[in-house]
């Protein structure tokens, strides 16, 4: 199927998590993902990854749901308006710039969530010192997994 805005992630990463669409942090980077994956070149990349899964509960969309939106080659103004108007849960615009401030700052927690980010954090800039949330390290992924040094 061709989606005339797909990103090849073959190629190139997807939008930071940071960059956000109607105030939301992570729903720009998943849309990228989740286009990719409809014409076969999501590379390494996951849709419906456990971080699109935060901003899917967050707004109560199902990944399936949107995928489709996605599939009928809508932009990116459509799918946040049509998330607006089929979610489940309608946050105001100060839950949204609270939850999306919260998600730029998560770090791992758990004992397990630190081993894997520090496993990957060690192999890919083990020499910088500012990776410190969930996105720091995504960000340095992307940069690193593309050609750029740490």
């Amino acid at each position: 199927m061709a989606i005339k805005n797909a990103p090849d992630l073959t190629q190139r990463p997807p939008r930071s998590p940071r960059v956000r669409l109607g105030g939301y942090v992570i729903l720009p980077r998943m849309l990228d993902k989740g286009r990719a994956t409809i014409v076969g070149k999501h590379g390494e990349y996951h849709y419906n990854c456990p971080m699109d899964q935060r901003f899917l509960n967050f707004v109560g969309v199902k990944a399936d749901a949107l995928k489709k939106q996605l599939t009928a080659g809508k932009g990116d103004t459509e799918i946040l308006q049509w998330i607006q108007k089929n979610g489940k849960h309608k946050p105001t615009e100060p839950e949204v710039q609270a939850w999306s401030a919260y998600q730029e700052q998560r770090a791992p927690s758990d004992t397990d969530s630190r081993e894997f980010f520090h496993g990957i954090h060690a192999k890919i800039a083990p020499k910088r010192e500012d990776i410190a949330t969930w996105f720091d390290l995504l960000d340095v992924d992307d940069y690193v997994t593309f050609g750029g040094q740490a």
